[in-house]
């Protein structure tokens, strides 16, 4: 679990620089006007962004877990250790909209005839309204807590669901969910996240039936279904909110972050070869799941040198240049490796053109102009 610190941290964040602004949708299948909040990350009106696409993240009970949500992500993406992502706020509170909206008919555990509307409701109307209007990318997030959690799972009982991760915040299970879910769960061929939480100051009644889902749950293999469960301590129905926003988030986007020193020591290093094809598929990976395309980090770059330094693989040095070359063209960095290739396999003269030819490339990062003429001249 994340520190205390940085649990806290994000309840008192503001998106100083995120885009908030309130939206009325005139709905015919409510028919009455739903407001919604939209939160555009502080990158997406840069001139240089106008073509960028960017998850999304639905809240349910947006009226109180849009700032949290929002305060977490806004925190994360000034440190680039989660993406960018456009948040859409349900606001429910307005005339006790929530309870109407998530209408059960107790017999079948189904949605009655109000929660049928609100359903497509979203389906229909909200979803098109935020495709059209925002550049929103196929990895789609849904969030609710106990009565909207519960709702926000008949999305899955789809044959083709609309979002691509879950976040029940202790849900309050319908009649037969708890058995639905995990069948959903088991028969889903495209990767689904699904992070469900508790705490030991829940509800208890909730709280049982929460234990039993995940029960369940953990007995399903698949491998589309990334799932974890928190059981939080010191925690109540309503705090554990605060704890699982970091936790749910971190697990959704854990593919995204850069590479750790644990990954590292665990399952870079110890490879016999093919680092590079690692941090190739790394970010592959967040491209094809997440619909985030984003050039490698630069400490990414250097953890891969640091295990073919390491491992004596000095030829992959010259795969590292290449995949330079895809994210940094015509920087230093490509002639960096270049150069750093042709030292290790003792070719001197080469190495030493290949950084000088870095004097008159783009500087990233502390790949400086004067590192490399540096490097040459420890050459000669």
């Amino acid at each position: 679990m994340k520190t205390k610190t940085l649990l806290f941290l994000f309840l008192f964040t503001t998106s100083l620089f995120a885009q908030k602004k309130n939206e009325e949708i005139a709905s015919q299948k409510l028919n009455t006007t739903r407001q919604i909040t939209v939160v555009t990350p502080a990158s997406y009106d840069l001139p240089a962004n106008k073509n960028k696409k960017y998850p999304l993240l639905v809240l349910l009970d947006g009226d109180y877990l849009l700032d949290p949500f929002s305060g977490m992500l806004s925190y994360t993406e000034y440190w680039n250790d989660l993406p960018e992502v456009i948040i859409v706020g349900i606001n429910q509170n307005k005339n006790n909209e929530r309870k109407t909206d998530c209408r059960i008919d107790k017999e079948t555990g189904l949605p009655d005839e109000f929660g049928e509307k609100f359903f497509d409701f979203m389906v229909t109307e909200l979803m098109p309204h935020i495709e059209k209007k925002y550049r929103i990318s196929p990895f789609k997030i849904i969030a609710g807590h106990d009565l909207t959690a519960g709702f926000m799972n008949y999305f899955l009982y789809k044959e083709s669901p609309l979002f691509n991760a879950y976040i029940a915040l202790s849900p309050e299970l319908p009649k037969e969910m708890d058995v639905h879910i995990p069948e959903r769960l088991a028969d889903i061929k495209t990767p689904v996240y699904y992070y469900l939480a508790t705490a030991d100051g829940d509800v208890a009644k909730m709280q049982k039936k929460i234990k039993a889902l995940d029960e369940s749950i953990k007995k399903i293999a698949n491998p589309a279904l990334k799932y974890y469960f928190d059981d939080i301590k010191n925690a109540t129905h309503y705090s554990l909110v605060t704890y699982a926003i970091p936790e749910a988030l971190y697990h959704i986007f854990s593919s995204y972050q850069p590479i750790t020193p644990i990954e590292y020591q665990e399952k870079i290093v110890t490879l016999k070869s093919g680092y590079v094809d690692y941090l190739a598929k790394k970010y592959e990976v967040i491209e094809k799941d997440l619909g985030v395309k984003i050039p490698i980090r630069i400490n990414d770059f250097r953890a891969i040198e640091a295990a073919i330094l390491k491992n004596g693989a000095y030829e992959e040095l010259k795969g590292l240049s290449s995949l330079a070359s895809k994210s940094y063209p015509k920087t230093t960095l490509v002639e960096y490796y270049n150069g750093l290739y042709y030292e290790k396999m003792d070719e001197t003269k080469k190495a030493i053109n290949a950084y000088m030819k870095g004097y008159s490339l783009n500087e990233v990062g502390e790949y400086t102009k004067e590192m490399m003429l540096e490097k040459a001249d420890n050459l000669k």
